[in-house]
């Protein structure tokens, strides 16, 4: 499979600012073409490249004020090996965390899922019990609602999606987590978030949203929540988002068979 994204992101920064982005496809891919870059009121702005554990590509700009626009793109080729755990990292992810309050949904979690055996059968319920229970609805969340505001909400978009997801397995002891993906096949096209289970000893893709093939995402950052993957935090300094421009498609777009385990690669 061949598989191309694009993005381009500009912020109107009123104070000198410390960005960090996340928008390229993570390091588990072999890439036939790619370029990153970015510019300040259309000069060139150095960029420095820092790589964390699972492989995610973090580009950091110090950038001045004026019109910042951070543009990517890159042909994939192929797909990626399944990603490796380790039991500290399995730990990590049954945790907690800021978003994806799974102590807070133990509750919730044990009795809508009680009597289900097995670690697929639960992805499936799990899956299935959020798609239908949220709308998906641009501009019905906050970037800082967690699982909890959207379950007593019953809506959002797909980091909410992904959280809610995240919260429900851990509660049930399945370690899980979000990873931000390009998904070819989206609509409409943005930057997507998908949540990820260990399940029959690899990590599974979950998506609720239903919206784009699982088999067809691109990886780009992978942690605890939105607070590991967004795609662009301000470090300090002050900078607006003007606007995202997105793109991903792949040479193929299979069905997706959601009763069948999948993986991100």
């Amino acid at each position: 499979m061949q598989r191309t994204a694009t993005s381009t992101i500009v912020l109107d920064i009123t104070e000198p600012a410390d960005l960090v982005f996340s928008i390229a496809a993570a390091g588990v891919y072999q890439l036939s073409r790619e370029r990153i870059t970015a510019t300040l009121d259309g000069a060139p702005v150095s960029i420095a490249e820092l790589t964390d554990v699972h492989s995610t590509r973090l580009h950091r700009v110090e950038s001045g004020i004026g019109e910042l626009v951070m543009s990517y793109e890159a042909t994939i080729e192929g797909e990626a090996e399944p990603m490796a755990r380790d039991d500290v990292e399995l730990l990590t992810y049954l945790r907690p965390s800021r978003y994806s309050e799974s102590d807070e949904l133990a509750e919730t979690s044990a009795a809508e899922f009680r009597g289900i055996r097995g670690a697929a059968e639960l992805l499936t319920a799990v899956s299935s019990w959020v798609g239908t229970r949220l709308s998906y609805m641009p501009g019905s969340s906050l970037p800082t609602d967690g699982a909890v505001r959207t379950l007593l909400a019953r809506r959002g978009v797909c980091r909410d999606y992904s959280h809610l997801c995240v919260a429900l397995l851990r509660a049930q002891g399945v370690p899980a987590r979000s990873v931000a993906v390009y998904a070819p096949g989206l609509d409409p096209m943005d930057f997507h978030a998908v949540a990820e289970a260990w399940v029959d000893r690899a990590w599974r893709a979950v998506d609720a949203t239903t919206l784009a093939p699982r088999s067809t995402l691109v990886r780009i950052a992978t942690g605890r929540d939105a607070a590991d993957t967004a795609f662009l935090n301000v470090i300090s300094g002050r900078a607006r988002l003007v606007s995202t421009a997105v793109a991903a498609v792949a040479d193929e777009l299979p069905n997706d068979d959601l009763d069948q385990l999948a993986s991100v690669l």
